[in-house]
């Protein structure tokens, strides 16, 4: 089993490091999952990961990444929602690795 350790609890995870059980999503899981990445979270990731949540709440799935930035845009603004800045944040793969950190399923269709 793939597992990670976060706040001194074990977390499991899938074979591509995506949650099994999306209720051990917390800030520290995320914060341990971006270590993962060799990221650090800063507070424009934190608003593009409340974002995917708020998304994952309203539509019961994680965007691709076109659905991503368009809906980034009509919540944040096009400064903020655009496939530049998300792709600059998220290391190319946006709506991968920010649905990984988010504590989400990986979206449908991403390879």
């Amino acid at each position: 089993m793939n597992a990670l350790i976060a706040a001194g609890k074990t977390v499991a995870l899938d074979k591509d490091g995506y949650l099994l059980d999306l209720q051990d999503w917390s800030p520290a899981v995320a914060n341990a999952l971006a270590a993962r990445e060799s990221m650090e979270l800063s507070e424009a990731h934190w608003e593009i990961l409340r974002l995917l949540r708020d998304f994952y709440a309203e539509f019961q799935l994680s965007p691709a990444t076109r659905p991503l930035i368009k809906y980034a845009a009509a919540k944040l603004g096009a400064d903020k929602g655009n496939s530049l800045r998300l792709n600059l944040l998220f290391k190319g793969t946006p709506a991968k690795l920010a649905a990984k950190l988010a504590g989400l399923p990986k979206p449908t269709n991403c390879l």
